[in-house]
């Protein structure tokens, strides 16, 4: 005989108040991507009235915001996120906020140094007060691999490397051998992450078997799927660990465009729907039935106002979500 995941979680393993406020078992948080932006005709967003948004998506309840890391701007690609690096645009985040989750979906461990990673994620851990989520992914555009001498085909090793150099350096005067360098147990990084540890999600599979993707990381992004299709790759995610006490939780991100129908039924978008504010929170509780526990909404394709928007989206949606 089977439970659902309600039965089965009491609680995600607590690491700081971002992750811990953003994931819970058996509900399901809504945050935003940055830019809290329409920009659906050009690849490049024009920035305006950023920091103002983000405040504003505090303020109206929103769990969390979530920046990109995109090196260069592929014309291929289409999307140059939010242009800003993200460690420095997270500094000011934390400096702008005072409570909603700052988080990254998601850094290219293999187009960085692990310990300039650890570095800067811990400094925007501590002075944002612990609201720091990572997530981190071993990148797919291949046009970027070049410009840093880094083998793309290598991707996978080399993010495997990455996470845990990360996973090591961030403990009090570590020592160990990675393919990254050698730490002689005589230095410290610092600073330390406020919580217990850099909360890291593993984004896709990361080229990573699945045994290793069962075994690693804080939780999990995915990309929207059908309802059914979705279903069963969490539970394939999920049927390795030993007991769901210790289950991970599980976050996608959706574009969206919120039309003035509230019943506008849900339209195709790359990676999202087109629909009205009803089905968007169908959409939702569907998610939240089969164990997603965060959805990150992009208003890259919206064509409303994206301020009314955002208080459309808070009266209508957020309160069932919370709690």
């Amino acid at each position: 005989m089977t439970t659902s995941h309600k039965d089965k979680v009491e609680c995600f393993p607590s690491i700081n108040i971002g992750f811990d406020s953003v994931f819970k078992p058996g509900k399901l948080s809504i945050g935003l991507v940055v830019p809290i932006e329409s920009y659906s005709t050009n690849s490049m967003p024009t920035m305006e009235a950023h920091i103002e948004r983000v405040r504003l998506a505090e303020a109206l309840g929103f769990s969390a915001v979530w920046l990109r890391d995109v090196p260069f701007n592929v014309p291929s690609f289409g999307d140059a996120g939010q242009v800003f690096d993200p460690f420095v645009y997270l500094g000011l985040l934390a400096g702008s906020t005072s409570k909603i989750a700052l988080g990254v979906a998601s850094l290219i461990l293999p187009l960085r140094h692990p310990a300039h990673v650890a570095k800067a994620a811990a400094s925007v851990d501590q002075i944002s007060g612990g609201r720091l989520i990572l997530g981190v992914a071993s990148g797919d555009r291949p046009e970027e691999y070049p410009a840093m001498n880094v083998s793309y085909s290598d991707r996978g090793e080399s993010f495997r490397n990455s996470y845990e150099y990360i996973r090591k350096v961030t403990m009090p005067y570590p020592k160990f051998e990675n393919a990254f360098g050698t730490v002689s147990g005589e230095m410290d990084l610092l600073p330390k992450p406020q919580g217990n540890q850099l909360p890291l999600l593993i984004t896709g599979s990361s080229q990573q078997s699945p045994d290793w993707l069962a075994n690693n990381g804080d939780g999990w992004i995915t990309y929207p799927r059908p309802l059914t299709q979705q279903k069963g790759f969490i539970e394939q995610l999920r049927e390795n660990r030993e007991e769901y006490v210790s289950s991970k939780p599980i976050m996608e991100p959706l574009y969206i465009d919120i039309m003035d129908d509230p019943n506008y039924p849900p339209q195709p978008l790359h990676l999202g729907y087109r629909l009205g504010i009803n089905q968007l929170g169908r959409y939702l509780r569907s998610r939240e039935t089969i164990g997603i526990n965060h959805i990150a909404l992009n208003l890259r394709f919206n064509s409303r106002n994206v301020e009314e928007t955002l208080k459309k989206i808070a009266t209508m949606i957020l309160p069932e979500f919370k709690g």
